[in-house]
């Protein structure tokens, strides 16, 4: 079994909010794979599907980014996986709009539901799907950093955003079918 988990925050004021982006990744995950029924597990919204003969859990942690790590964290110690077999889906202020970077893991890099992660479960070296929304523009970019990625997407951007969910479903699908190193070869020199 393979998990593959994306960061978010719950309800309708955050959907479309550029810290949901994990979120929507695996809602696209979801529907491509015809997975069955969401249910409340682990304080997350969770589903099963199959990809090829590999069995994954999607996870949307319900409990708001700075406590990612209380879903994540029970859901690979009671399906027993190694930080191998689980997949992260984050936003990255670090990378430009659309810019997608499959990795094995690293630290925080100041995110905190990677923080939550670290902290809950013990694990870093779990791959790392990071989907880049650009830092805020400006001076004094750090102060403004909260209101970014609490922020929709501009009209600009919304027309570049499902192309890039895509890429990014397509990255995700093959680190489940070809493992990490196969999938960072294909995808990370394409862009």
């Amino acid at each position: 079994m393979k998990v593959i988990c994306g960061l978010g925050n719950p309800g309708r004021e955050y959907e479309r909010h550029r810290h949901n982006i994990g979120f929507q990744v695996i809602d696209t995950l979801a529907s491509r794979w015809h997975a069955s029924a969401w249910q409340s597990k682990f304080d997350a919204e969770c589903v099963t599907a199959s990809v090829g003969d590999e069995k994954v859990l999607l996870l949307k942690p319900q409990g708001y980014m700075n406590l990612s790590g209380q879903s994540l964290g029970p859901a690979a110690r009671f399906y027993k996986v190694s930080a191998d077999d689980v997949l992260v889906i984050h936003d990255e202020l670090d990378l430009p709009f659309m810019k997608l970077q499959l990795k094995k893991g690293g630290g925080s890099g100041g995110h905190n539901g990677l923080r939550s992660i670290a902290e809950s479960w013990g694990e870093e070296s779990y791959g790392r799907l990071r989907v880049g929304i650009d830092k805020p523009p400006g001076p004094n970019a750090k102060e403004r950093v909260v209101g970014h990625v609490l922020a929709p997407f501009s009209s600009e951007e919304e027309k570049a955003l499902q192309e890039g969910i895509t890429r990014a479903a397509d990255i995700a699908e093959g680190w489940a079918k070809w493992g990490m190193a196969a999938a960072m070869n294909r995808f990370n020199r394409k862009q």
